[in-house]
């Protein structure tokens, strides 16, 4: 390994908790594909965060027609993209956008998952949070069930963000959501001229949703695939996109619960 990457890793793992300092746990993934020199940026390990699902109910406008959603992209990122191809995307091909500087990949265990693993470790006699944290992350990297949920990319020269989400392992670790965000709704100051500037700001903003996706087809801001809020969905807000599959999240969250139900690992209780 180069002297730099030798630098790079030990200024990460004095700044990361106990954790992530263990031989047996590496932060970073590589990829072969992408050449010797290829590891991702700096990453971090966060808690799973309970997804909220909108279940409220869509409706087509009338004379539209339903969507191919799943062909849209942001930024080139399409529903159901591999993490791999992500990567390859944003890490090996040049792109007008980058991954941001601190923690640009956030690696989690789902909630059930997690739950499993505590209750392992626990019945080995550790306790020390520290320590059962060190365990769990440990068995969950050994089993395959630490994935990278998140992926924050940023546009340095306009202030553009990407943040993209991706389902478990369970379900082959695919995009199930793309929000793009940039600064058009942001006023500057309070005289007219700011307001004046955002305005077109807005305006322009608009303009270009609507040559690359076409008119929305459900009220003035949606693009649906069907009438069901869990099939595939672009939302457009001021100077916001929100492209979302919750029917794919929902079905790894499913899974997920139900293969840690099965493989909860009780006492050998015998009666």
């Amino acid at each position: 390994m180069k002297k730099n990457k030798l630098i790079f890793l030990a200024v990460f793992c004095v700044l990361c908790s106990p954790a992530f300092a263990d031989d047996e746990y590496d932060p970073f993934i590589f990829d072969s594909q992408l050449g010797d020199d290829a590891y991702l940026p700096e990453a971090t390990i966060s808690s799973n965060l309970s997804v909220e699902f909108d279940s409220a109910a869509v409706q087509l406008n009338p004379n539209e027609k339903f969507a191919a959603v799943a062909d849209m992209d942001i930024a080139s990122v399409y529903l159901g993209m591999p993490f791999e191809d992500v990567q390859t995307l944003f890490f090996k091909t040049k792109s007008l956008y980058a991954p941001r500087k601190k923690n640009s990949i956030i690696y989690t265990v789902s909630k059930d998952w997690r739950y499993n693993l505590d209750y392992e470790c626990r019945q080995q006699k550790i306790v020390i949070p520290d320590d059962l944290e060190k365990c769990i992350l440990s068995a969950a990297r050994k089993r395959g069930l630490l994935y990278p949920a998140e992926l924050h990319l940023i546009r340095e020269s306009t202030g553009e963000t990407v943040d993209i989400y991706f389902t478990s392992n369970a379900t082959d670790n695919v995009v199930w959501r793309v929000v793009y965000q940039n600064d058009v709704n942001k006023l500057e100051g309070a005289s007219e001229k700011f307001a004046n500037q955002r305005d077109k700001k807005i305006l322009a903003f608009w303009q270009g949703v609507l040559d690359k996706y076409g008119p929305p087809n459900s009220g003035d801001d949606k693009w649906i695939s069907s009438d069901n809020p869990f099939d595939p969905m672009l939302t457009a807000y001021y100077g916001m996109l929100d492209l979302t599959d919750q029917g794919m999240m929902a079905a790894d969250a499913a899974k997920n619960a139900s293969d840690a139900r099965e493989n909860f690992k009780a006492k050998p209780y015998s009666f």
